[in-house]
């Protein structure tokens, strides 16, 4: 990798090698030129967007201020028995009547900071960079527009929750927002000012998460939450600089993630319980995927580290993989909602392609939708622009 790439991506050696030795071992998969088209083309309409943030949409539902994100539970609705009381669960079955309006606002900052700093990284042009530069002053460091470091409202429940700690998993797509930050560091267009401020926001809301109950009963849930709390965790701490952030995720990742929440085959069964099995297994191995890609360090390398036992990253990615490429061989019933819609471009093929060597999952992935349109799968689909991951040389 060339300097640029090493000054500021600042993975480690042992990655960086491991990263470049697989890549030359597969000539044909060249992602700068696969990613240039289809990034270049969103960028440059992307020009023109104006920042949005979580003031431009306000629900009545919210016990917070315009500053305050919010949304609403997914699987929660009107009690058909008391159709003004409180409402009840119907697992996997999304009502459409919630509000989403900060979810999607997030969703797309993510997506137009993927792709302009993904452009950024392409050409060289400052103009990319500072039109990214122009969305995270807004949502960070702008008093009048910016989001408030906490999550207080998020995944509420009428008539039983203003707000839940699950909820801090829609803060999922600010991953690759601090991912493309630490990027645009390197750009004359983000002023140290400017830097310092969203630093300071990211911050702050580690910090939060870190501390607040919700946060704290986040951390440890033993299922997909605590996973992407980790995913979320790394990617606020690597941009800041906590280092006993990034130590906490390893340990949790080798004595829990795989100890504990994996079985012997490389399933999640927390994940297989649920009433769409396939889109959460999906799910929970990219949030791995991407945990591993962040968090792993010279010493200590989560892509390649097993345990007693045998869990493992390469024996998630065995168990997955066959599924994804013959949905129709998948041993349980289909997911109630959006069967049709998984697969696509899971980034935890590519991570897993490049440094396990293994050109079928390469493959796969380049064969996969790569801008899916369906909100859901959006939702859930939070590392999106491989450029961020894997930068060109």
């Amino acid at each position: 990798m060339d300097r640029f790439v090493n000054r500021f991506f600042l993975l480690p050696s042992l990655f960086l090698c491991s990263f470049s030795e697989v890549w030359s071992d597969k000539a044909s998969f060249d992602l700068l030129s696969m990613e240039r088209p289809r990034i270049l083309a969103k960028a440059k309409t992307y020009l023109s967007e104006k920042p949005r943030t979580v003031t431009a949409d306000r629900c009545e539902r919210s016990e917070g201020d315009a500053h305050d994100f919010y949304s609403e539970g997914d699987y929660w609705w009107p009690n058909p028995e008391d159709p003004d009381g409180p409402y009840v669960r119907r697992d996997g079955e999304t009502n459409p009547a919630n509000f989403i309006a900060h979810r999607q606002s997030m969703i797309r900052l993510s997506e137009l900071m993927g792709t302009l700093v993904s452009a950024y990284l392409i050409t060289k042009e400052e103009t990319y960079a500072s039109k990214a530069v122009t969305h995270l002053r807004a949502w960070f460091v702008e008093p009048k527009t910016r989001m408030r470091p906490s999550l207080l409202y998020g995944q509420a429940i009428k008539g039983k929750h203003t707000g839940r700690s699950i909820g801090i998993i829609d803060t999922l797509h600010l991953v690759e927002v601090a991912r493309g930050a630490k990027i645009l560091c390197a750009s004359p267009s983000f002023a140290v000012a400017d830097q310092k401020a969203v630093k300071a926001w990211f911050g702050d809301y580690l910090d939060w998460i870190n501390s607040h109950e919700y946060g704290l009963k986040e951390k440890l849930h033993p299922n997909n939450h605590g996973v992407c709390w980790s995913l979320q965790a790394s990617a606020f701490a690597d941009l800041v600089g906590k280092e006993e952030v990034l130590a906490w995720v390893r340990h949790q990742f080798k004595t829990v993630y795989l100890s504990e929440m994996m079985d012997e085959l490389g399933r999640f069964p927390a994940e297989l319980k649920r009433t769409k099995p396939y889109g959460y297994s999906l799910f929970v191995i990219d949030a791995m995927a991407g945990v591993a890609q962040i968090a792993s360090s010279e010493t200590e390398d989560l892509w390649t580290f097993s345990t007693e036992n045998g869990r493992s990253m390469a024996k998630g990615m065995a168990f997955i993989y066959p599924y994804v490429i013959d949905k129709g061989s998948w041993p349980l019933q289909p997911d109630v909602m959006y069967w049709e819609d998984w697969p696509v471009r899971h980034p935890s093929l590519l991570f897993s392609g490049i440094r396990f060597g293994k050109p079928d999952y390469l493959d796969a992935w380049e064969s996969l939708e790569a801008d899916p349109r369906t909100y859901e799968v959006l939702r859930n689909l939070p590392l999106r622009h491989p450029l961020l991951w894997v930068p060109p040389t």
